[in-house]
């Protein structure tokens, strides 16, 4: 087999060494400096300062700010209903009808009894005036007198029981129409027409609960008490309520000043903690007017506590965890990313996908939010346009 010479082997190798080498200075030529990797293409954010909230995040219950259960207040044959199950009713609307002819007749009674009596009254009185002259003239004895003044007497207190009766009488007669005491929404009745009622038990026929405004009832730790009990004495405290994620009304979010949830206001602080659990029960009230909120319904509870002035808000995408703690990378000037640590807060926004920065951080500064898997110290980066939908604002709100 023929050999070739050495001296042109090694020639050979210096032109394929030398060609690598060109073609290697066209793609970093192409792609970055010599030597280098290329750029990281990311999504870049500034910071920014908010006012925000310092919150506590609950799980609370709906509850009727009013309820009433609707009982007979006499006996008697049910003649007519007049709602529906499940209606909204108005103070005063008509609810039962029970049949009226029994009080009817007692008030009659009643009635003719009391003018019975004051007629018997009138004449016992005038009979007493007549005795009273003869006695003046030593003409009857003074038993005749006395019986005479008593007797009048008498039948003026008659007048009086009888006046008693016929007040019972038409309040009876009133009681057979059984009205709504309250704005609400009515149950389901558990009575028919029909039914025969008796005043002497204590049988539901309904139930109203009156929805708007509506109580939210939740509770807080024994360890948040101090810092809530700080809070409210320098005001009254704003709560957030919201339907919870999952359900048909309610996208997957935290509470925040959507279609489905309301604000309120902190309207009550119990005064124990509640033995066992460690914890204490809140309340508010919050309007309710659509009826969004139901009693029973469990919601997402916000508390707010405060609000912070100017404090850095990124969004949450930014934020990396290594062993030494949480992290951002930052971009510099000539377009290179450094990580530095950051202190983070609550999560703040519709839907939380913006964080409080506590300390790390300074208004203006931009960060890398999507990309980061592959960067380093010092790793050079080149900027997408940012998506339109990272443009929530934390604003304030929860």
């Amino acid at each position: 087999m023929r050999r070739i010479p050495r001296i042109y082997s090694l020639a050979a190798a210096g032109l394929i060494l030398a060609a690598g080498v060109i073609g290697c200075k066209k793609v970093d030529a192409a792609g970055g400096p010599p030597g280098g990797r290329p750029p990281t293409l990311v999504v870049a954010a500034d910071v920014s300062l908010r006012d925000v909230p310092v919150y506590l995040d609950e799980i609370g219950s709906c509850v009727a700010r009013e309820m009433v259960s609707i009982q007979a207040q006499v006996s008697g044959r049910i003649q007519d209903i007049h709602f529906a199950d499940g209606a909204d009713l108005k103070k005063g609307d008509k609810l039962f009808t029970i049949d009226p002819r029994p009080y009817e007749a007692a008030l009659a009674g009643a009635e003719a009894q009391y003018e019975k009596d004051k007629a018997l009254a009138a004449n016992a009185r005038a009979g007493a005036v007549r005795q009273q002259q003869l006695f003046e003239q030593k003409l009857v004895s003074p038993s005749d007198y006395d019986l005479a003044r008593y007797t009048a007497d008498a039948q003026d207190a008659a007048v009086k029981i009888d006046a008693a009766a016929v007040q019972t009488a038409k309040l009876n007669l009133e009681y057979c129409t059984i009205v709504s005491p309250i704005d609400g929404r009515a149950g389901h009745r558990l009575v028919d027409v029909g039914n025969v009622l008796r005043s002497d038990t204590d049988t539901s026929l309904l139930t109203i609960q009156r929805l708007d405004p509506i109580y939210v009832d939740f509770t807080a730790t024994e360890a948040d008490l101090p810092v809530i009990r700080k809070n409210m004495a320098d005001g009254s405290l704003k709560v957030m309520a919201r339907i919870p994620p999952g359900s048909a009304a309610s996208p997957a979010t935290a509470p925040s000043a959507g279609e489905d949830s309301r604000e309120g206001s902190l309207t009550f602080l119990d005064n124990a903690v509640a033995d066992g659990t460690g914890t204490i029960r809140l309340r508010a009230t919050i309007q309710n007017a659509d009826h969004l909120f139901w009693p029973g319904q469990f919601v997402h509870v916000r508390l707010i506590l405060k609000t912070l002035k100017d404090v850095a808000v990124i969004p949450g995408d930014a934020l990396q965890l290594s062993q030494q703690g949480t992290f951002v990378y930052v971009i510099g000037a000539d377009n290179t990313v450094q990580p530095r640590p950051v202190v983070v807060g609550q999560r703040q926004g519709d839907g939380g996908e913006m964080v409080a920065i506590n300390s790390g951080l300074k208004a203006g500064e931009k960060l890398v939010v999507t990309g980061q898997l592959t960067l380093g110290p010092g790793a050079p980066i080149r900027m997408a346009e940012q998506p339109a939908t990272r443009t929530a604002a934390a604003g304030g709100k929860p």
